[in-house]
């Protein structure tokens, strides 16, 4: 397919600890089996970089900080976003906060979703970062993917649960369907736009 979005799955959580490897691995194998979308892993733990102190955004006055620009130049390769979000204390995790924070430019006019987990499915830290990326100018899908409750429990291996997200597809399958069809179709009508 020509032109494919391009797209980036990014890792929210940085903990030596996280569950955030099994979930992100699992979105990827759904978005590779379609074919019709490239997607790269992103992990915030290639990226460090400091609480944004930059005399204001990269919308109004270039990024200082080489780990900031770096980050800007790494974000500016994709059509597209697929967060990876775990939910701290009902929000996002800090590290993502800031991550978002470091850029501007990069971010604006093109899609995100999120395959979000947490005892409540993530749901609090993805309407924060629906939020967020609305102030952005990115565009939010429709159709996200939540791991909470049972199924959370079922699959997280640090609470006795099997580490296997196939003991719970059929209770998300349809959710990631509907997150790639939308940043699919998002992407490709940014990028027009954009073009």
């Amino acid at each position: 397919m020509a032109n494919k979005p391009k797209i980036a799955i990014i890792i929210s959580s940085t903990r030596p600890t996280r569950f955030a490897d099994i979930p992100t691995a699992w979105i990827k194998a759904q978005a590779e089996a379609r074919g019709d979308m490239d997607v790269e892993v992103v992990d915030l733990r290639d990226h460090p970089m400091p609480f944004f102190d930059e005399v204001a955004s990269n919308a109004w006055a270039p990024s200082q900080d080489p780990a900031a620009v770096k980050w800007q130049k790494k974000i500016a390769e994709f059509d597209g976003y697929i967060f990876v979000v775990a939910e701290y204390n009902r929000s996002v995790t800090g590290v993502l906060k800031n991550a978002l924070d470091q850029a501007y430019v990069e971010w604006a006019h093109k899609p995100f979703g999120a395959i979000a987990y947490g005892s409540m499915g993530g749901a609090n830290a993805l309407g924060h970062l629906q939020n967020i990326g609305v102030e952005l100018q990115m565009v939010p899908t429709r159709h996200n993917v939540r791991i909470g409750g049972s199924d959370f429990f079922k699959v997280h291996p640090g609470m006795g649960g099997s580490g296997n997200l196939a003991d719970i597809e059929g209770a998300i399958a349809p959710a990631a369907k509907g997150l790639l069809d939308d940043i699919l179709w998002w992407a490709k009508a940014t990028m027009a736009a954009r073009g």
